[in-house]
């Protein structure tokens, strides 16, 4: 039975039968705190009377089902999550009345009541194939169609949808309805309806196509952290930016933003009505890498407005396409119209990162992936999707030109405004634009998996010059495909104690070697970079003598980007297993206090801590974690008063400490009695404090107990959650465990807990978690929905058991087990970090 899945050939079908006149869609949202009534009216057309189809619902009671004006009996008519429609007219109308069921692991529509108030929020989430949990649907997205949603709710509440608010009309006591008018085309997964008790301002834009009027919502409990201002004028720039670039008018008239609680994803761009994650309003003080990131999703969802709403992908196989383009469209935006000028450093140190990561694990896949059904779709979500797709666009505008690309782009939305091209559409307006061939660009780029590694292969003469030079590329022999590469070169020479370029070229690399006669005679520099300037999506490789400088001297390069790509590129050598870990925690101890991307500062202790716990000799692992304790403390007492750099070497010494004078000070940092001048601890910091000193047993319950009853809103209940089990328990870990596999968790304290519950140091309790993790694996998608337990199954492994027996034993479980594909996808991505991770060990012992 096909249960909630839809293959493409099924949707194809669909799409060849049908046309979707409008939607009518009823919500009465008074009905219970656990269901609400749904009624949909839809109208539709068939190019075959006669012919047969379904519609989709997810929804615990089907009360009435009329096609045509003929009553359909729900027992038989609705099964498995389908409607089967019989005897089609060519005009039809279908009438669906059912009891939908609210989640708490936000998909569908999301209910949350705030501990703070006891103030009720509810918000849609419909990416992929989700709005048939609140009314019946054509789920797909080339069916679009107009929506005209009417809600009925508590009076006193706020309605939110992707048309414009209407003036509410009472509808009995304390209870009104919101007639919303009727929105423009648009695919189901981008409708939303948000509703409850939300803060709201409004503000508007005035741009270069009139005006949009702007609205930003929150809960009550949060409005006292929704600096509006500042996301007005990040909406604001981003509106002026992609108007101009794009030359097309904002499509949807207005342009809500809306912060709501336990969200799955970072945003969602449903059309002129944008949910973003509530913690992008911080309570406490962040650093500028986050809200650099914030910026980054803002301006992506906007960006998403043209491409993806406007102009919607036809199937999912493309979905890589909307989401890297929007991807590439809000660094781009950033770097230009907003504060955050130096936002393709970011990209380079954090974003695209992650790119290369998801790569190198066994479930890499072409970024445009093969998506045959909806669980294809959900499995293939990914970085490679988002990062190595952004990137690849970048290398994209590189080979093409900036101008060309635009122009293409403004070309493409005049054309397809409101419809369903495929990227083949793309690719032939670009190729028209800027006369480049691209087909074979797209064959080698979008249609094969893995990351290509260019290393610098050269001789120098007795005078110090080049006497040759060569680019060498390389593949994992699982992905063999070597790709064309625009690459920068960079000499850097040090002066006056610092690292400066002293000559920059840009080649064409090709195949397994590619000559470089312009270096023959050139002396050789400091410190010499590959794919300076970041146009390639590739690693990089140093050779002895520039990783020797980068060591010492990393923090003398005068512009951040170039540091970035060094940062890459040895961060590649030590997951590769031809950096010691050592080498890398005395580069880092030695350059990041001085580092000044916000993204650096914040992303390189992080992945330093998994490597001196993961990556680093067990024999001399000890001495690696004290070395990396004293190192942070000695960065945190250095750090200018109230910078970025205290407070992320704050946090990373709080992570790091084990011994008893490091657990003294963060003892010391909540009571007062170690003061860090500039340092605030605030509620944030105090619970990342509780935390470390929970994981090594200083503080218990009771502490925990204690802060809780002094932040009792839901980010409180959250980290006292992830505190509790952090502790090195059995008791705790058996606490936690049942907790995260419980459906009845709501989504986002199941991930604090599972990011926080198998801690490196506490093998001892761990043990028995990898046999209880792989029988849990077989069942958790079907008990926990997919969302919340690939949470789980990503973050939730027991990786600090990671040894050649723990190895064996997955092989095993791999050859042989009934769990369903996104399971086994987690478990062996699992699997490949700890065969990495055992390789870097054996490095770390030469």
């Amino acid at each position: 039975m096909p249960g909630t899945n839809l293959t493409r050939d099924e949707a194809a079908t669909r799409a060849a039968l049908l046309d979707v006149t409008s939607y009518g869609v009823e919500l009465d949202l008074t009905t219970g705190e656990t269901t609400f009534a749904s009624t949909t009216t839809l109208e539709f057309t068939c190019r075959e009377p006669g012919a047969s189809t379904f519609a989709d619902l997810v929804a615990p009671t089907v009360r009435e089902i009329t096609l045509n004006g003929r009553p359909l009996d729900p027992a038989t008519a609705f099964a498995d999550s389908r409607i089967a429609l019989d005897d089609l007219e060519a005009t039809n109308t279908l009438v669906v009345v059912a009891d939908c069921a609210y989640s708490n692991t936000g998909e569908g529509l999301h209910r949350f009541v705030d501990p703070v108030d006891d103030k009720v929020y509810l918000y849609s989430q419909f990416e992929v194939p989700d709005a048939r949990r609140v009314f019946t649907t054509f789920e797909q997205p080339d069916l679009k169609s107009v929506f005209t949603f009417t809600v009925t709710a508590p009076s006193h509440w706020v309605v939110v949808s992707n048309a414009p608010t209407p003036e509410p009309t009472p509808a009995g006591d304390g209870v009104a309805t919101w007639s919303f008018p009727t929105t423009k085309r648009m695919s189901t997964y981008i409708t939303a309806i948000v509703a409850g008790e939300y803060h709201g301002e409004l503000d508007t834009y005035e741009g270069k196509f009139g005006t949009i009027p702007l609205g930003h919502y929150c809960r009550q409990s949060l409005k006292e952290h929704m600096d509006t201002a500042e996301l007005v004028k990040l909406t604001k720039q981003s509106f002026a930016w992609f108007e101009e670039q794009f030359d097309y008018p904002y499509p949807f008239g207005k342009y809500d933003q809306l912060y709501v609680p336990e969200y799955n994803a970072g945003a969602m761009e449903n059309a002129g009505c944008v949910t973003l994650r509530d913690e992008y309003l911080p309570r406490s003080r962040q650093p500028r890498s986050f809200f650099e990131f914030r910026a980054s999703v803002i301006t992506h969802e906007m960006a998403h407005m043209w491409f993806g709403d406007l102009v919607t992908m036809k199937w999912w196989d493309d979905l890589w396409l909307n989401e890297s383009f929007a991807e590439w469209a809000c660094y781009w935006c950033e770097a230009n119209a907003t504060e955050f000028d130096d936002a393709w450093t970011g990209f380079a140190n954090a974003r695209k990162q992650t790119g290369y990561r998801a790569d190198q694990l066994p479930s890499t896949h072409p970024i445009a992936a093969d998506n045959v059904d909806l669980h294809a779709v959900e499995v293939n979500f990914d970085m490679i999707t988002y990062a190595k797709g952004a990137s690849v666009l970048k290398q994209l505008v590189a080979w093409v030109g900036i101008e060309p690309f635009l122009q293409g782009l403004r070309a493409y939305f005049r054309e397809w405004e409101y419809g369903n091209p495929e990227f083949k559409d793309l690719l032939a307006t670009l190729e028209k634009e800027s006369g480049r061939e691209l087909q074979g660009w797209a064959q080698e780029w979008l249609q094969t998996a893995g990351v290509n590694t260019l290393a610098p292969a050269f001789e120098v003469a007795e005078d110090g010059t080049y006497s040759s030079f060569a680019v060498a590329q390389s593949a994992h022999a699982d992905y063999p495909t070597l790709r064309r590469h625009r690459l920068g070169i960079g000499l850097y020479d040090e002066v006056d104690g610092r690292l400066v370029r002293r000559q920059y070229l840009e080649i064409d690399v090709e195949g397994a070697t590619t000559e470089v006669p312009e270096l023959v005679g050139v002396a050789q520099p400091a410190l010499l970079l590959l794919n300076d300037e970041d146009h390639a999506y590739a690693k990089i490789r140093l050779d002895e003598r520039s990783l020797a400088t980068a060591i010492s001297s990393l923090s003398a390069f005068e512009d951040s980007l170039p540091r970035a790509l060094v940062w890459g590129a040895a961060w590649d050598m030590t997951r590769d297993g031809e950096m010691r870990t050592r080498d890398w925690v005395d580069l880092v101890l030695a350059n990041i206090g001085r580092e000044t991307d916000a993204w650096a500062v914040t992303r390189i202790p992080a992945s330093t801590a998994l490597a001196v716990n993961f990556y680093s000799d067990p024999a001399h692992r000890a001495d690696l974690r004290a070395t990396w304790e004293s190192g942070l403390r000695e960065l945190l007492l250095a750090a200018e008063p109230g910078s970025d750099h205290q407070l992320t070497f704050a946090r990373s010494y709080a992570a790091a400490a084990h011994r008893d004078a490091a657990l003294d000070d963060l003892i010391g940092l909540l009571d007062g009695s170690f003061g860090v001048e500039g340092l605030a601890v605030d509620q944030d910091l105090r619970w990342a404090l509780i935390t470390a000193l929970a994981k090594t047993g200083r503080f218990g319950d009771a502490e925990i107990d204690a802060e809780l009853e002094v932040d009792r809103t839901i980010s409180g209940k959250e980290q006292a959650a992830a505190a509790r089990v952090a502790q090195p328990t059995a008791e705790a870990k058996a606490a936690g465990w049942a907790a995260i596999t419980d459906p009845a968790t709501p989504n986002e304290t199941s991930r604090e807990m599972a990011m926080s519950i198998f801690r490196f140091g506490q093998e001892d309790v761990l043990e028995p978690y990898l046999e209880k993790f792989l029988d849990a694996a077989t069942t958790l998608i079907d008990t926990l929905g997919f969302h919340k337990a690939s949470t789980v199954l990503e973050y939730g492994f027991p990786k600090p058991l990671g040894s050649e027996a723990t190895l064996a034993r997955l092989d095993a479980w791999l050859a042989d087990n009934d769990a369903p594909k996104g399971a086994q996808r987690y478990i062996g991505e699992a699997r490949a970090e700890i065969a990495r991770a055992l390789a870097a060990q054996a490095c770390d012992a030469r």
